[in-house]
Parts: structure tokens; sequence; C-alpha cells
């Protein structure tokens, strides 16, 4: 049976096209408007565009905070979704979810880098992973933030924009990536493919 991917309603704009995305290899792909949203889920996807303050509050309000930490299956943070993955971000200071350890902070300014970060990005991998099954080293991944995660123990993959962020993570079956792969065309629907295959513990 096609796995059950539940993407949570986190106030942004993009989880539609995300739903899409997986829908078209062959997933079972619904929008969780709360917590009770996830129940059955195979996977559960957090997509995010806008701040990290807003974000945290709609997820509390709706029970995900709590939900999202004791889902027990694969989980996939998108772009603002990986960011709220750690424990706090300087995004309006806030503590945000703390499945991974680490602050993400803004993208630091340098001579004719343009923040925030929009456009297409090579991004390398640090070791093996499986979320990367089938993509080269280097392959270009679009991304758009101004904030980024430091490259702690559970960066799986790297890019760089002025400095050197975190790209893509993971801890255990809970994976982030930065960019966007439901707009970075073959190589970013090869790594939601790699997401769906993920063993659920």
């Amino acid at each position: 049976m096609a796995p059950a991917v539940a993407i949570v309603d986190a106030g942004g704009a993009n989880f539609a096209s995300v739903r899409c995305a997986f829908e078209r290899l062959g997933a079972r792909a619904a929008i969780a408007s709360d917590a009770d949203g996830l129940r059955g889920a195979d996977r559960i996807v957090l997509p995010g565009v806008g701040a990290a303050g807003p974000a945290m509050a709609l997820l509390r309000d709706r029970g995900f905070d709590q939900a999202l930490r004791s889902a027990g299956v694969p989980l996939l943070g998108i772009c603002l979704g990986m960011q709220l993955l750690f424990a706090t971000s300087a995004e309006g200071d806030v503590a945000t979810l703390g499945l991974l350890p680490g602050r993400v902070e803004a993208l630091p300014p340098a001579p004719g880098v343009r923040v925030p970060h929009m456009g297409w990005n090579a991004v390398a991998t640090v070791g093996s992973t499986p979320l990367f099954d089938g993509i080269p080293p280097g392959t270009q991944m679009y991304f758009v933030h101004g904030y980024a995660a430091p490259q702690g123990v559970d960066c799986i993959a790297v890019a760089t924009h002025g400095a050197t962020f975190a790209a893509a993570v993971q801890r255990g079956t809970t994976f982030g990536v930065q960019f966007h792969p439901e707009r970075s065309a073959g190589p970013g629907a090869r790594l939601l493919d790699n997401f769906l295959r993920v063993p659920v513990p």
C-alpha cells in the first residue's frame, strides 16, 4: 500500500505544493490542520515559509508541538520546518521543537552576498545518508531563507552562501532540509522518494 504522508499546516504557503510533490511519487498525502490529523500517518512532513515565532505559536495552538516530539514515524522538516526542529531560533528569540540541539542564526552579511538567500545552490553531503541516495555531491537545490542552522553533529549536507551552513540534518528518522525539494526538479523528487523509503522504526 502507498505510504500515508501527513503534511503539517504550519501556516506557510508551500504545503499544497509539497502535497502535490508526494502525490506524484504515488504517496497518499493529506494536509493535517491539527494534531489529530497526524494519526495513522506513516510519514510526517513539516514544511514552512515565514517566521519562527508565528509558526511555533501555531504549532502550539494546534497541539502539533507535543505530537511531533512523540510521533514515532519518520519526520521531514523543510526550510523553516527544518529550523523548527532545533532547540531555539534567533528569529524572534524563540524556543522551537528541541528535536535537535543547537540554535538557528541569521545568515551573516558578506560582500556580494544577498540575504535572504534565494535561488539555486550546490549541496555537498557529509558522509553517507539514505536521504541523498542517487543524488550526486554538488547537486543544485533551490533555497529561500534568511536564517540557517549550524554545522552540528546531525549535519548530513552543507551549502555555502557567504558562510557555510547545514543544508540537511538527520538524527535517527528525523530529517531536515533547508532547501525546497518540491521546487528542486528531479533531484528534489529523488530526495522525497528516498524519504518515503526510510524504514519505519
